[in-house]
């Protein structure tokens, strides 16, 4: 085993955190951003650090299989590299990277023009959102680089979460560990990163810098929170959440102890004396999942039909908040079914977000689908009001080059309490991954900063309004016991119950006094697989969401039920 070098006494480490929002792609642009921060930062420190797979935003997916994106990176990289031959800061820039035939996730390390190390990402995740295996080589272990007097070792993401590449890093003299990341939230994931990074430095005595990215793509949010971990620990600086931010860190050893460094924020936020809640971070992601998807797709004003129903109007005040009320267009659309207190709610609700709000009827439609079809009745004629609206709605979207957001919840995409062509119809939901009971928590607490929809919204009884006296728990179990049982159907369908927590068993044993009612779910979970996948994507806040995390076949007659402890 390597001896540690000591730290060089004569030169104090300036290391800088660039917690950036890129986009999957945008070579051009994500480099811009890389150089813009460099060139700040140029003459103030010693090297510049951005998130995993930074230059082609992440995750890339089947885009690192083409070879002309790889060719365009390699040309990125050279101009860069062009662009900062008189630098006087380095950069470790992440990025694709061709190393004997093979594409690997890596990190590069510029100084001076050149590419003077390249790291590779070891551990390939595998498993919930992550398919790295299917697009990049394993790279070996990685070993620490010389920099200025001081030995780093880096880890790519996937290697801080295993001892290994720690440990290696550790016997191969490395006196700090790095660790860039893109680490997609939910509201579980953030405190497991601090807790797989204590177990790293309490293995190897080595403090630890980590950088997370920070923006939306497709369905996944990430959310920043880089932080600066002691050896013994505990946490010197961490980065607000799901903002960017641009941090520097003066790393000295003033003990000449390579486990002992100390550390000084010179630029960036102090450390927060407490922790957002989890409302806080649920809407953050909301609001930031919604606007860079609409944004980054180049569209600048959504749609929404406001029913004057608790998830249309959350939505729209999640729209409102991301986009600005200049760029919500909301429309109620009433039938015959349709109570005046929903037509009172949702002009209410539209008069406080301030947006533009139309009524568009839609009776004189619903006559003509009964003239031409003169025994439509039941859930086929609900199912028409549903259509008609959701063609409305996507007439206005092409009309006026809008995006239509849907507005359906967790409960109801996983029962299928929706209309395909229908409510379903939208390029993007906000409330996808959102339990309904979830919905009612988050727009009580959204009301109770400002108000944004009147209080009758939030205290009514649900209703789809496509039937005389209709309200949903005529067809579902109340929200309350439904969302258990779904709790316990998805995010823990795999839980080792030997080990489970307290209140997860609590309501398992809930759950299991209303044997027919998990019956009911457990079947429509099934077979409205079908629906789920023609659905539009929606921010993940989970473990478990629809998309990613379930990749369940359509075609299937296993049902999976909670079955009581042996």
């Amino acid at each position: 085993m390597n001896s540690a070098p000591i730290f060089n006494k004569t030169r104090t480490l300036n290391i800088t955190l660039a917690q950036l929002n890129p986009t999957v792609g945008d070579i051009n642009g994500n480099a811009k951003q890389i150089l813009d921060t460099w060139l700040e930062h140029e003459d103030s420190c010693d090297l510049i650090i951005f998130p995993e797979l930074f230059l082609c935003g992440y995750p890339p997916e089947d885009l690192v299989l083409n070879p002309a994106l790889l060719k365009l990176i390699k040309e990125t990289i050279e101009t860069i590299c062009a662009k900062t031959a008189n630098f006087n800061a380095a950069a470790i820039i992440p990025t694709p990277w061709i190393i004997n035939g093979g594409v690997y996730n890596a990190a590069l390390l510029i100084e001076d023009g050149t590419i003077k190390h390249i790291f590779t990402k070891h551990m390939l995740p595998n498993y919930s959102v992550f398919d790295e295996k299917r697009v990049f080589f394993h790279g070996k272990l990685p070993d620490p680089v010389y920099f200025r007097g001081h030995k780093l070792g880096l880890m790519i993401c996937e290697d801080m979460w295993h001892a290994g590449v720690a440990k290696h890093l550790k016997e191969q003299g490395a006196e700090l560990l790095i660790a860039i990341n893109a680490s997609p939230y939910n509201y579980t994931q953030h405190n497991q990163r601090l807790d797989k990074a204590r177990a790293r430095v309490f293995e190897t005595g080595l403090s630890l810098l980590y950088l997370n990215m920070v923006g939306g793509q497709d369905d996944l949010v990430f959310d920043g929170r880089s932080f600066v971990m002691h050896s013994g620990g505990q946490l010197l600086y961490q980065a607000p959440a799901f903002e960017k931010e641009v941090a520097s860190i003066n790393i000295s050893n003033k003990t000449q102890i390579p486990d002992k460094q100390i550390f000084t924020l010179t630029k960036g936020s102090e450390l927060p004396t407490s922790q957002p809640n989890d409302f806080i971070l649920v809407y953050a992601a909301l609001k930031i999942g919604l606007k860079d998807y609409v944004h980054k797709n180049g569209f600048k004003n959504v749609i929404i039909g406001l029913s004057g129903g608790i998830d249309s109007a959350l939505c729209a005040a999640i729209a409102v908040d991301a986009l600005g009320a200049d760029h919500v267009h909301c429309v109620m659309m009433p039938s015959e079914f349709t109570s005046n207190e929903s037509l009172t709610d949702a002009k209410e609700c539209a008069q406080m977000l301030g947006v533009k709000y139309d009524i568009i009827a839609i009776s004189d439609t619903v006559k003509a689908f009964e003239d031409a079809i003169p025994d439509l009745n039941g859930v086929a004629h609900e199912n028409t009001q549903s259509r008609i609206r959701g063609a409305i709605l996507m007439a206005l979207s092409n009309e006026n080059g809008a995006m239509l957001i849907s507005t359906g919840n967790k409960s109801e995409m996983a029962v299928g309490y929706c209309t395909l062509y229908g409510d379903m119809n939208g390029g993007f939901n906000a409330l996808k991954d959102v339990y309904k009971t979830e919905v009612f928590n988050l727009s009580k607490w959204r009301n109770a900063q400002s108000p944004v929809m009147p209080d009758n919204i939030i205290t009514k009884a649900p209703s789809a309004e496509l039937r005389e006296g209709q309200t949903d728990q005529d067809s579902l179990p109340p929200y309350d016991l439904l969302d258990d049982i779904l709790l316990l159907l998805l995010e823990n369908s795999y839980m080792d119950w030997s080990n489970a927590p307290q209140d997860l068993i609590n309501i398992k044993e809930k759950c299991l006094k209303h044997p027919k009612a998990i019956e009911q779910v457990a079947q429509l979970l099934k077979i409205t697989e079908y629906k789920r996948s023609q659905s539009p994507i929606g921010t993940r806040i989970s473990p478990y969401a629809f998309g990613r995390d379930r990749r369940y076949p359509i075609t299937n007659h296993f049902i999976n039920l909670i079955e009581k402890d042996e």
